[in-house]
């Protein structure tokens, strides 16, 4: 009995170090599609652009010192009959109608930062960038919250491998189910021959509570609701913050949205809905980096 109860806290232990990493990290892993290569467990767009014969996402070989043999590669090219497609990867999968990211890896840890090794030049007005996304399910709402991130543009250049560090930001102490990673070397209007060289990415530290946005948001309310014409949106914030209303309804589009602009203390918003089809919905509020969210019915 004792052998098998240690035997089954060995199997617990591997497991949660194999939950707690970043799938293929150092991006020595890839599979053949044929004519091309693709990154274990990293969505990109090659299976889109494959059939002119161009790859914006390929294996690097080398790496930065002291990873391992290659590296991931991120280009963006002008492919004939769609433009210019950006040299993007997700640690997860990508929506190939959106080009939006859409899923990540499981994952439930709360690291202070994400690291790693990069090279990067960005073409022009083009300017890459880095996020991360820790996410949690919540079954009340039939959605998923935030509860850390972190963003950087990569507009410049480094053009020789360089460590690099994103601390992220938590906006909830709970402890998130889910990661997204994506790295892209360019922006919304892509330039051919940007690109992102990446490699040894790992989270390092712990973090325990709210960082940076705690009690930014304070004191919710949300009425009436249930309504009809309008929903009126009372709260009262600790400093000045950028705040945004989004009312988005099951399936996550959003059907209205109000920029507050900078607002301290006290502040009453006004979203009207009164065009809006009856229904459940979700009003996310947004204050810099914090977010709350609210279930509304309209009749």
């Amino acid at each position: 009995m004792k052998k098998t109860i240690l035997s089954m806290v060995a199997a617990t232990l591997v497991s949660v170090s194999a939950f707690a990493q970043i799938p293929n990290n150092s991006f020595e892993n890839w599979t053949s599609m044929g004519s091309y290569s693709n990154p274990d467990n990293w969505d990109n767009l090659n299976s889109m652009t494959s059939s002119m014969s161009i790859y914006t996402c390929t294996k690097g070989t080398g790496g930065a010192s002291g990873g391992g043999a290659s590296y991931l590669k991120l280009v963006s090219k002008n492919v004939s009959g769609m433009g210019v497609m950006p040299g993007v990867a997700v640690c997860g999968t990508i929506n190939m109608t959106t080009f939006k990211p859409q899923s990540g890896f499981a994952f439930a840890s709360r690291p202070q930062k994400l690291t790693g090794s990069w090279q990067y030049m960005a073409s022009g007005s083009d300017a890459g960038f880095v996020a991360v996304y820790l996410t949690k399910w919540n079954a009340g709402m039939m959605m998923r919250d935030t509860i850390a991130k972190a963003t950087q543009s990569l507009s410049g250049m480094a053009m020789s491998w360089a460590a690099f560090n994103l601390t992220l930001n938590y906006m909830s102490s709970a402890t998130p189910d889910s990661a997204m990673i994506i790295f892209s070397a360019s922006g919304a209007t892509p330039v051919a021959n940007s690109y992102l060289y990446v490699d040894n990415i790992s989270f390092s530290g712990t973090v325990t509570g709210i960082k940076n946005n705690e009690s930014i948001i304070a004191n919710t309310t949300v009425f009436p609701n249930p309504t009809t014409d309008n929903i009126a949106v009372e709260m009262s914030l600790q400093k000045t913050s950028t705040v945004k209303l989004q009312l988005v309804d099951m399936t996550g589009k959003v059907v209205k949205e109000v920029n507050v602009g900078e607002v301290q203390g006290k502040h009453t918003s006004t979203i009207n809905t009164a065009n809006v089809a009856k229904g459940t919905y979700f009003l996310k509020i947004m204050a810099n980096d914090a977010l709350e969210t609210k279930k509304i019915i309209i009749e």
